[in-house]
């Protein structure tokens, strides 16, 4: 049969426009649609203008510990109004740029809604497209929990365009995103309260970290409520919020931003008209190829809840390009050893596996940290400090896990990420030259076991 198409793409985030721009480079007839805007999540509402936001916000500790270096800054204040804009405005050139990836790749660009029709057609502004595959690439979604009042919360998509800075934020949730705005809204100067209804922040995460952030959030002003969740919010009359706790406290705010979760964003796609399975937590099910249960219509990204970051999206677009187009290129994606970073202030990496997960493994293990004051600091009034640790398998001496927090963490973080792919071994990391003097340097330096 002859297509339209060799590959139609729904959703022009980061794993679909690097799957359609690739398939186009190989040779195939390509198509995408997205009803919102180009790049997806990352670059509108997510990673890009929330690192934008978090340099806007640590500029304030920035300008306090210039005194130390003989820098008097006087009356220097801050506008929201203005950080907007001009991410705006870099938001908008990185559009741009998309779209002139897609077409000088030759890709078909429909920037409207689309929806399965069976497993080789696509309805697009009441048009049909035929194409041998399908791949549905389009994101995730903010969750919000259905309590009285949810309508009043404040989610990622619409923080990034609020029109002032709120006086007072309530931030509900206890992962990345969370954490980063909660870090945000308190570096830009607003009093801002972080609750999560459980024990401690950032589940996953090696146990020292999050310990270690939670006193640095505490040092810097946020107010951490722990084991504390909101029953209800109500709008007050003067415009403010007020959120009525499950434990009966009450509390007041001009924002409540939450960021408990977010869903696959499906809706209205057809999935379940042509058969399209999903798994127990409403993710599309595929196989380790990507294929759904029809098996033209393939699946990258948020939509089938693996590893929610966009370089896995930008991997698993790489993959089904390469399969389908140029197999004798073609990998899987390892899901293994995948290095991340939370842009909290301070900022937070990890890679390889945490103490807890190695010891559940089975590994005996060796643990090296190092807690210290980072030199820059050193002559201002601040107290942060940073922590590096290293998890050692002990029997083979191989590096199963690195983990910071501390600035600059995700920039340190990208590089050891090599060494552990390629299997490095402590004795690697301790004949390693370290460059002095930098903070990176105390990843090759440590050299006795904080616990075994």
């Amino acid at each position: 049969m002859a297509y339209d198409f060799d590959l139609f793409v729904i959703g022009a985030g980061s794993g679909g426009v690097r799957a359609a721009r690739f398939a186009a480079g190989f040779g195939a007839r390509v198509a995408v649609a997205e009803s919102r805007y180009l790049g997806g999540t990352c670059v509108n509402v997510g990673c890009v203008p929330k690192k934008l936001l978090v340099y806007g916000a640590h500029y304030a500790e920035d300008l306090g510990q210039a005194q130390g270096y003989g820098w008097t800054i006087d009356g220097a204040t801050f506008d929201w109004k203005t950080l907007i804009a001009n991410k705006d405005r870099e938001i908008q050139r990185l559009n741009g740029i998309y779209r002139s990836i897609l077409l000088d790749s030759g890709v078909t660009l429909l920037q409207a809604h689309a929806r399965l029709v069976d497993a080789h057609t696509v309805e697009v502004a009441g048009k049909h497209y035929s194409a041998e595959h399908i791949l549905i690439a389009t994101g995730g979604w903010p969750h919000v929990p259905e309590i009285p009042g949810c309508e009043h919360a404040t989610t990622s998509n619409e923080a990034f365009y609020l029109e002032a800075l709120p006086r007072r934020v309530l931030v509900v949730g206890g992962g990345y995103i969370a954490v980063e705005f909660a870090s945000i809204f308190h570096g830009c100067g607003a009093d801002t309260k972080l609750l999560y209804r459980g024990e401690l922040f950032l589940r996953g995460f090696d146990g020292s970290l999050r310990d270690h952030l939670k006193d640095e959030m505490i040092k810097k002003g946020v107010d951490l409520q722990f084991n504390a969740d909101i029953a209800r919010i109500d709008r007050q009359a003067d415009d403010s919020l007020l959120a009525t706790l499950a434990d009966g406290r009450t509390l007041e705010a001009d924002c409540i931003f939450y960021a408990t979760g977010r869903r696959p964003m499906l809706d209205n796609l057809g999935l379940a008209e042509v058969g399209i399975e999903l798994d127990k937590r409403g993710y599309i099910s595929v196989d380790d190829e990507y294929r759904a249960s029809v098996p033209s219509i393939l699946a990258i990204g948020d939509v089938i809840g693996r590893v929610q970051l966009t370089p896995v999206a930008l991997a698993e677009g790489m993959a089904v390009a390469r399969r389908l187009f140029k197999p004798e290129q073609y990998r899987k994606v390892d899901y293994t050893t995948i290095p991340t970073a939370v842009f909290s202030l301070p900022n937070m990496a990890t890679v390889g596996l945490t103490e807890e997960q190695a010891r559940e493994q089975g590994h005996k293990v060796r643990v090296y940290e190092s807690r210290f004051r980072p030199m820059k600091l050193t002559m201002t009034d601040s107290l942060e400090r940073s922590l590096m640790k290293l998890v050692v398998d002990a029997e083979t001496d191989r590096v199963l896990g690195c983990h910071m927090a501390g600035p600059d963490a995700g920039e340190i973080m990208q590089g050891l990420a090599v060494a552990l792919k390629a299997g490095a071994t402590k004795q690697v990391f301790d004949e390693t030259l370290g460059i002095h003097p930098t903070a990176a340097e105390e990843f090759v330096t440590m050299r006795t076991p904080a616990a075994i």
